[in-house]
């Protein structure tokens, strides 16, 4: 038979008790704080599983906040961009206004004014700010003005060409910034006339128009076309050359020869060279960049200065008009294929997020599986716990009242 001391039934009791406390105690808790598994011991193999579900949340959550940063700053550019286009169309409509050919000096003067209303417009928006305080299109430079008005009232580029990208997933980035110089600067200008210094007073070139753009293309053997050269000669002929070669290339006329007074085509251009003479040089300016602002510039300087009192002036109003409308169609089209770029880099954040939002959801689903309390089950246990240990506390009270002095 095995003896047992009262010290043991104490021990025994006491540690017991201890233990029904404590279950009753872990039960309590997972009800208060509706989790399962409040610290390892609860179940190691879920607490392991939970931490790793735990950081791949925060890897999640920090991705969906780089989303929305992107997306945000995306919207905000092309909000821009479309704000910049409807004041570009209506510079163009004004355009269209001013070459009006019944409109008065003073008419023209009207045009003018509004037309630095818009340009100073333009720049403002091309000077917008993110949230932040940072100019979207100074490219790494944000604290940087984008676009400054120089001493002479020219607008001129200050930031740089650095574009900003941000990874919205593993492995994944988009780039959430353009910068100013692509969008509003080398933008492709209509090909012109342009005459040399020392001409004699009164010549003048006029009707510069690319009619063919494969003739163009061709005569260049493939290569990006570069200025051509029109020369007159003793016999009021004029000559086309490429001087970018060695020797310089002579180009054909069509009629050839070229006279002056007389419209020409030469690699696919229409050019008229008028009142012209011997020496006399005009240079086609092929493939040239120039910034939507210098084009309202000089229309508004033109505007300004030039009448329509002769031939000479006729003409250069009427190119003015030609090239500024060549030249904003441009700007338009180079800020509408920023646009089209921006709805693939926006398309792109969008599905990433609809991802992101999908993975946040099954891995929270698969967490509250491992640690949410079941509290069907948890109250059920704690009654059956607070039963049995009011059951043992009061057998331990009976027990421990029970002594061998009170039989001796």
């Amino acid at each position: 038979m095995m003896r047992i001391s009262s010290q043991q039934i104490f021990s025994g009791g006491i540690s017991r008790l201890q233990e029904l406390n404590s279950s009753l105690n872990n039960t309590q808790q997972q009800i208060s704080t509706g989790k399962r598994v409040n610290q390892p011991s609860d179940d190691p193999v879920a607490a392991a599983r939970i931490l790793k579900l735990d950081q791949e949340l925060s890897r999640v959550e920090t991705y969906q906040r780089n989303v929305n940063l992107a997306d945000n700053r995306l919207n905000q550019e092309e909000s821009t961009l479309e704000s910049s286009i409807d004041i570009i169309q209506r510079v163009r409509e004004l355009t269209v206004q001013a070459g009006n050919g019944s409109l008065s000096a003073n008419d023209r003067q009207s045009i003018s004014s509004e037309l630095k209303e818009r340009l100073d417009q333009l720049a403002d928006v091309a000077n917008t700010r993110d949230p932040s305080g940072e100019y979207i299109f100074s490219g790494f430079q944000g604290t940087k003005q984008a676009f400054v008005q120089a001493a002479d009232g020219s607008w001129q580029y200050q930031g740089d060409e650095g574009q900003r990208v941000l990874e919205i997933d593993d492995g994944v980035t988009v780039p959430i910034s353009d910068h100013g110089k692509g969008i509003f600067v080398t933008v492709p200008k209509a090909i012109t006339g342009v005459e040399a210094a020392g001409n004699s007073p009164g010549s003048y070139i006029s009707g510069v128009e690319l009619a063919d753009g494969d003739a163009l293309q061709n005569a260049f053997g493939g290569a990006v076309p570069n200025d051509i050269q029109l020369t007159v000669n003793g016999a009021g002929e004029v000559i086309a050359e490429n001087r970018n070669t060695v020797p310089a290339t002579v180009l054909a006329t069509t009629p050839s020869p070229a006279v002056i007074g007389e419209e020409f085509e030469v690699a696919g251009i229409s050019v008229t060279v008028s009142d012209a003479a011997a020496g006399d040089e005009f240079t086609l300016a092929i493939s040239d960049k120039q910034s939507v602002f210098k084009t309202i510039e000089n229309l508004i300087a033109g505007l300004d200065s030039l009448g329509k009192d002769t031939a000479k002036s006729a003409a250069q109003f009427d190119t003015l008009i030609a090239d500024s409308l060549n030249n904003l169609d441009n700007a338009q089209e180079s800020i509408v294929l920023k646009q089209t770029e921006l709805g693939g880099r926006m398309n792109a954040v969008e599905s990433t997020k609809n991802f992101l939002e999908d993975s946040s959801v099954y891995t929270n689903q698969i967490r509250s599986e491992l640690q949410d309390v079941d509290y069907a089950e948890a109250i059920s246990n704690l009654s059956f716990q607070s039963f049995v240990l009011q059951a043992a506390q009061q057998s331990f009270a009976q027990v421990s009242r029970l002594s061998l002095f009170d039989r001796l």
